[in-house]
């Protein structure tokens, strides 16, 4: 497993700079994956699942089934880098203070958090897979809290199991669910306001019914004026290289679990 995680790393750090230049002439012309090598071929999933569309906190609180709570910008991007760059786990949280507190207890762990978007005092990493890339995670902890992703799982009480999902594991997840034997599949978009969660839920179902992922899936998101602000790096705490990272769609071939004990909810790295 360490050789697995040392591996993991170096292609993380090697890729994101080499990687930039082609993931962004792609998805500017309308795609949904990058071309670094690392995209698979969509699972070719036929699935009789009953599948329903929730969005939000409130959202996220009704779903029932195998839920699968998404966040692309940028927490569940976050939590997929980080245990691909060799976290055992991460840890999601709702609060600033609880996330220190569990920081705490947990020897070595990491912590990233943002609130409302911005950096928070004294945290070094503010909810950036790029930044995320380039920490010392083997056998860290990494401790989340963001103002979506993280609140939204919180919420999701009624479903039978969960999952965190984004872009760099959506096939992955397919999978996952479609190996589960759930018969109802909730796909929760964290922000139901930001096209790049809607188009993750949208790619999900394609996935599960055993279709080809639309061409146009991230084209409302390319051509908004806040994606193109994004892309500038000039949002305090984003680098711009977050947002290549996290449209890298299925980069990783793990899905992220999510499960709860006394310290509370832990995702994990699930492989076939």
């Amino acid at each position: 497993m360490a050789g697995k995680d040392a591996s993991a790393r170096r292609m993380i750090s090697v890729t994101v700079s080499c990687s930039a230049s082609r993931a962004m002439r792609y998805l500017h012309n309308g795609c949904t994956r990058e071309t670094t090598g690392s995209a698979r071929a969509y699972p070719h999933l036929v699935t009789k699942v009953e599948i329903r569309h929730a969005g939000g906190v409130d959202g996220a609180a009704a779903a029932e089934g195998a839920v699968v709570v998404i966040d692309v910008f940028r927490a569940f991007s976050v939590s997929a880098y980080a245990l691909a760059g060799g976290a055992p786990m991460c840890r999601l949280v709702r609060e600033v203070g609880q996330a220190r507190d569990l920081a705490d207890r947990l020897p070595g762990a990491v912590i990233s958090a943002e609130v409302d978007g911005l950096p928070v005092d004294g945290i070094e990493i503010s909810n950036s897979p790029a930044q995320i890339t380039q920490a010392d995670l083997a056998g860290r902890v990494l401790v989340q809290r963001s103002s979506a992703g993280t609140q939204a799982m919180a919420a999701a009480k009624c479903a039978d199991q969960r999952f965190a999902a984004s872009l760099v594991v959506a096939a992955a997840t397919a999978r996952a669910l479609a190996a589960s034997g759930t018969s109802l599949v909730t796909l929760v978009a964290s922000r139901p306001d930001h096209p790049e969660d809607v188009a993750c839920a949208r790619l999900l179902e394609a996935y599960l019914r055993g279709a080809a992922p639309p061409r146009d899936l991230l084209a409302e998101l390319v051509a908004s004026d806040r994606y193109r602000y994004l892309a500038t790096g000039a949002h305090p705490g984003s680098p711009a290289d977050d947002y290549t990272l996290a449209l890298a769609t299925d980069r990783f071939d793990f899905a992220m679990p999510v499960s709860e004990d006394e310290l509370g909810i832990a995702v994990t790295a699930r492989y076939r």
